[in-house]
């Protein structure tokens, strides 16, 4: 998304304001996180990665250095969140807005939440949160 921003600020469709990036990872493998945290540049391989997100159980990520970076260029963060948080905002998601979010895309309503009651998102901040997967695929996580 970094990429797009700085290819549509070069063709003139947006000005030079960029928003925040935030990187969201399970508890379970959070090799950019780990990386963000102690300030290197680029990320070690996660260990014994584990989470019930498949798409969040990236033990090593091919551009992270790109992904470091961008997230300290646009003053962001990176969190990691839990797997129970995860089920249960996609849980939330589904009763509240009809989507049956991925537990990947619930990870970012999670960070949303927890990012705004500290204060890092202001009340008035437009905030997108990309849902990066159905939850169809896992769903004998909800059928018991």
């Amino acid at each position: 998304m970094w990429k797009a921003f700085d290819e549509m600020e070069k063709m003139g469709w947006i000005d030079s304001r960029r928003p925040r990036m935030v990187s969201v990872q399970a508890v379970g493998c959070a090799p950019i996180v780990k990386a963000f945290e102690e300030g290197a540049a680029s990320a070690e391989p996660w260990q014994n990665a584990s989470t019930v997100a498949a798409g969040m159980r990236v033990p090593s990520a091919a551009g992270d250095f790109l992904i470091l970076d961008a997230i300290r260029e646009s003053n962001g963060t990176a969190l990691a969140v839990d797997d129970e948080s995860m089920l249960a905002m996609a849980t939330q998601i589904g009763r509240t807005e009809g989507l049956f979010a991925s537990p990947e895309g619930a990870a970012t309503a999670v960070a949303f939440e927890r990012l705004k009651s500290q204060g890092w998102i202001a009340p008035d901040d437009k905030v997108v949160l990309f849902n990066t997967g159905t939850g169809l695929k896992y769903f004998q996580l909800w059928s018991d």
